[in-house]
């Protein structure tokens, strides 16, 4: 269900109004001549550019996201959900929602002290004490009732009206000379008050009155052309309440001396042409932000209704239904007026106010933070016609969360377990849908994407480059075999990079190809199961010929190709699929990739505590490359406790040389083994040589052999098949040696 979108077709100057009439609130009257005096001018215009250095990145990302896309009833909630999903977007709109309920509160509280004047008359002509109250509750009411019964039309009439008296009082306020007594040229503009409060209390009294610069969102249902209202209006609040700002401090600071502003709370009072016209002044202010409030947050309850968010489906219905053309949303405006009326009645907000102003900067973190990764995420149906900086959203989103623990970080401790919570009980509703993940998704796949560019660029084919494996596998026999996806997966764990791709054979049909997808799945599942950092893949082809060549000319998903390719083959395989495993190496070797193939048994690798690597005559291409794959096989957890035992098995001439330069490749560094792990052996007879493999690895976990593109055109099948009463042999070939720096 979704909230109509009718509404009464305003234009820019309702939120503009609506920003701005928040922003210069009850703060700006009673409290910033409070800040001149603790602060002096200097540390107040600090303040001041401090909280917009918050809020312009926060109207700027607002002003982009805005632009991207129609944007309906529930303002800055209708703008985080759809992108952040409705889950996170569900926890801050209810953040948000409470924010701006219990502000129509703390304004109406704020009204009454307009009205202090009146404590004479309640004292002498009642005979009691003057209650704020007897002024908020009323005056809540009324409001209410204008609200609900009239609807945000004759709302944002009467906004009209206040706003204008508002920059009325500021006018007279500018006007205004000095207070009596006071010598402008005595001061100066580090001046400031003994025993004054630090600058961040100062901070955290002052800043909700640059939270306000986002209220003409909530009409974002009720606007003609939100994509171009809402940042105008936005931006031109926000930039409009700093130059007031700063021209009022400055006022402030060549009017009265610190100790008269720190005494008087209304000091602009005895500043202003007419001292009244600030009493008045600070009536419309409260109430102007009043009104905002009381119009956005019941339009961002009626959205969290229409978005299934709140508990309870009859609930949801219930808070979305509006009335009348507008789609006015008088159930979730009758809701907000009850929880402000209990906090009016409650007498005082000071301890709530704290904690809202927390959620409120939670808000304008998250919405820089939306700006920062759309910017990096690239989504296709991402195309605002504003855009911000990357770096003014990263900004501002790193101030926020900062400023949130500096002011208080008992209340910012518990707004961030309040998301914490929030979030887990609507993620159990709404599984399945589209989430925080999907963005930081398409985050990673955007940075992805870039690095294998770079990698491509910059990589060359010379083969001074450190190696390291980028390993391929085609196989068809997948779910009956666990021995190969394991050994991909451990040469993948840390230093290498693995693709497995199911082979299924046949044609590319609709069939075929559905059923590949059901295969992945299944591949996806395995791999989390086994936590395996291998690409799942399948590839349908008439043949395993023409699935490796379609998959050898893949490019990598490393951002490097692919340098090496595994196959597999059991003991108990008959001869048939082991002369196939022959033909695709032949085959693959075209590629110059290392080829290495995996003959397992059912030991699956024993205890994983002993590598046995043998080197002929014929290996001198093969040698680095092998002992470095078992090296790296040590760096899975699984291998952790194994050793590497290198056996040179030579001919007689040739074992000295061997020696020495073994010798000066360990001094070097160049080769990870110690002498003492290297055992050299005179043979001169193939069959001695395989002699000495059983006697001294036949217990090995894994047993790792080269073997040459000659040797295996000649003997075929034999290669693989010799050494029979080994466990796991891992058979590697090498197109060319590597170096080991």
């Amino acid at each position: 269900m979704s909230v109509k979108a009718r509404g009464y077709g305003f234009g820019t100057l309702p939120v503009f109004l609506a920003g701005i009439s928040t922003i210069l609130g009850a703060i700006m009257f009673l409290r910033f001549g409070y800040a001149v005096a603790h602060t002096g001018l200097l540390g107040v215009i600090g303040i001041i550019l401090l909280g917009h250095l918050v809020t312009i990145p926060t109207a700027l990302a607002l002003a982009e996201i805005a632009t991207n896309r129609k944007v309906e009833g529930g303002g800055e909630y209708f703008i985080i959900s759809r992108s952040f999903g409705t889950t996170i977007g569900g926890v801050i709109g209810i953040c948000l929602y409470l924010s701006q309920a219990i502000s129509v509160a703390f304004y109406m509280i704020a009204f009454a002290e307009a009205f202090t004047w009146l404590e004479p008359f309640f004292s002498q002509q009642l005979g009691v004490g003057f209650d704020s109250r007897f002024i908020s509750i009323p005056a809540l009411i009324m409001l209410l009732v204008l609200v609900i019964f009239k609807g945000a039309d004759l709302g944002i009439k009467v906004l009209y009206v206040v706003a204008a008296i508002l920059f009325a009082s500021l006018l007279l306020f500018f006007l205004g000379s000095p207070v009596e007594g006071f010598d402008r040229n005595a001061v100066n503009l580090a001046d400031k008050i003994q025993n004054s409060d630090s600058f961040i209390i100062v901070f955290a009294i002052v800043f909700p009155a640059f939270t306000g610069m986002t209220a003409g969102v909530g009409l974002s249902g009720d606007l003609r052309n939100p994509r171009r209202s809402l940042p105008r209006g936005t931006l031109w609040a926000t930039i409009t309440g700093m130059v007031v700002y700063l021209g009022i401090v400055y006022k402030f600071h060549v009017s009265a001396s610190p100790e008269m502003m720190a005494e008087d709370q209304l000091i602009m009072s005895q500043i202003s042409v007419w001292g009244p016209a600030i009493l008045i002044g600070l009536c419309c202010a409260t109430l102007s932000s009043a009104i905002g409030s009381v119009l956005v947050a019941p339009r961002t309850l009626q959205a969290l209704g229409a978005d299934n968010t709140l508990p309870g489906k009859r609930l949801n219905v219930w808070m979305s239904q509006g009335t009348g053309v507008a789609n006015d949303p008088r159930h979730a405006t009758l809701i907000t007026g009850i929880l402000a009326l209990i906090i009016v009645v409650a007498g005082s907000v000071d301890l709530v106010a704290t904690l809202i102003s927390m959620f409120f900067m939670v808000t304008y973190g998250s919405l820089c933070a939306i700006s920062f990764l759309e910017h990096f995420a690239a989504r296709p149906s991402y195309r605002p016609s504003f855009r911000s900086r990357w770096y003014i959203s990263l900004f501002g989103a790193i101030v926020c969360f900062l400023l949130m623990f500096q002011i208080n970080l008992f209340f910012a401790t518990i707004a961030i377990l309040v998301l914490v919570a929030l979030y887990q009980m609507l993620r159990i509703g709404k599984r399945g849908e589209a989430d925080l993940a999907s963005l930081f998704q398409n985050v990673i796949t955007q940075a992805t994407r870039y690095m294998q560019i770079r990698l491509q660029q910059r990589r060359t084919d010379s083969v001074t480059d450190e190696w390291r494996p980028s390993v391929i596998m085609v196989n068809d026999r997948t779910f009956d075999r666990r021995s190969p996806l394991m050994m991909l997966r451990w040469l993948c764990h840390r230093y290498g990079f693995g693709t497995y791709v199911h082979f299924i054979k046949g044609r590319l049909t609709s069939s075929t190809f559905h059923e590949s997808k059901g295969v992945k799945e299944r591949l996806l599942k395995l791999a989390k199961k086994q936590q395996s950092a291998v690409y799942m893949d399948t590839v349908v082809s008439p043949s395993i010929t023409s699935a490796l060549a379609q998959t050898l000319q893949v490019p990598g998903v490393s951002g490097m190709s692919n340098n090496s390719i595994l196959f597999e083959f059991a003991q108990r395989d008959s001869e048939e699929v082991v002369k196939s495993i022959v033909d695709q190496c032949k085959f693959a070797a075209n590629t110059d990739m290392t080829l290495m193939v995996l003959r397992h048994c059912e030991t699956h690798f024993g205890n994983r505590d002993t590598i046995h690597v043998w080197l002929t005559w014929n290996d001198k291409a093969n040698a680095n490359t092998m002992i470095l794959l078992s090296y790296i096989l040590l760096g899975h957890p699984d291998w952790m406790n194994a050793q590497v035992q290198v056996f040179a098995a030579l001919p007689g001439a040739e074992v000295k040389k061997t020696r020495r330069e073994f010798a000066q490749l360990i001094n070097e560094g160049r080769l990870p083994i110690s002498e003492k792990n290297i055992e050299y052996m005179a043979t001169d007879d193939i069959e001695a040589f395989r002699r000495l493999v059983y006697e001294r690895s036949s217990e090995a976990d894994l047993t790792v052999v080269g073997f040459d593109m000659q040797g295996l055109k000649e003997r075929g099948l034999e290669v693989f098949t010799n050494h029979s009463k080994l466990h796991d042999v891992l058979f590697v070939r090498a197109p060319r040696q590597i170096k080991i720096d």
